[in-house]
């Protein structure tokens, strides 16, 4: 049988929403530490949409990678959740005033890192540093973003956002919520117990990845840019969401 799996990251790690391919069983939710961990166990996914970026160029230039120009036009007020990954050297330094430093030198216009954005490189780092070393996994590893894919369900950018201020905002939450149910996520999974280690809005964006992931699986899937790029490590540059009527490319279970 196989398996798919939608994972954010989460302050404990990773959190994954992983179901089969026929859609038949509510998914488990996992939360692991690290994450090659998610191809460790007893379930490996054969398809896995992770909301963290994948392909690092070795310089910018406008706000962020070629894919993040491309959707935030179509989030509305939610474009802001969509940050800009800078140059492959930032993202490997050490501190955030040496990031700064290499992403004004390696972006057109100079542009620094935002704190947002920087707190999110050890991540990034994780998953290069598994797909360089594992170039047959980069087949299997796609790069998603959560406001996208609710944007996708919906059919237009969202009303509310998920948190206002820094705080969970139960208006935004209850809009996800209910594109995961229609969407044919389990309402069990949808309401799960959270893991320890992980928040609310970190589950639903990772049911919303597995959402992707189930549409790439169905041939569906749909990148922006299209064709990805790539990085000068071989990396894919894009970020998927899914379209609704392409020829069907079923994975068998």
């Amino acid at each position: 049988m196989a398996w798919l799996a939608g994972v954010d990251g989460c302050k404990a790690g990773w959190i994954a929403a992983m179901a089969s391919a026929d859609g038949r069983a509510a998914p488990l939710i996992r939360v692991m530490p690290r994450f090659a961990d998610l191809f460790a166990g007893e379930i490996v996914p054969e398809i896995v949409a992770v909301d963290m970026p994948i392909g690092l160029p070795d310089r910018v230039k406008g706000s962020g990678r070629g894919p993040e120009q491309a959707v935030r036009a179509l989030l509305g007020d939610r474009q802001s959740s969509v940050f800009a990954i800078p140059a492959r050297c930032a993202v490997e330094a050490g501190d955030y005033e040496q990031a700064c430093a290499l992403a004004l030198a390696h972006s057109e216009p100079p542009r620094k890192v935002s704190k947002q954005g920087f707190h999110l490189f050890p991540k990034i780092r994780e998953i290069d540093a598994l797909l360089r070393a594992e170039p047959s996994m980069r087949e299997h590893v796609f790069e998603v973003h959560p406001e996208l894919a609710f944007r996708t369900m919906k059919g237009e950018p969202l009303t509310h956002p998920k948190k206002i201020k820094g705080v969970v905002n139960p208006l935004g939450m209850a809009e996800r919520q209910g594109l995961l149910r229609a969407a044919g996520i389990a309402p069990e999974a949808v309401s799960a117990r959270l893991p320890r280690g992980a928040a609310g809005d970190d589950l639903l964006d990772a049911l919303a990845a597995l959402v992707v992931a189930r549409h790439i699986a169905a041939g569906r899937g749909k990148p922006f840019p299209n064709p990805p790029g790539r990085d000068s490590h071989g990396l894919p540059i894009a970020i998927w969401t899914f379209a609704s009527a392409t020829p069907p490319h079923r994975i068998e279970p």
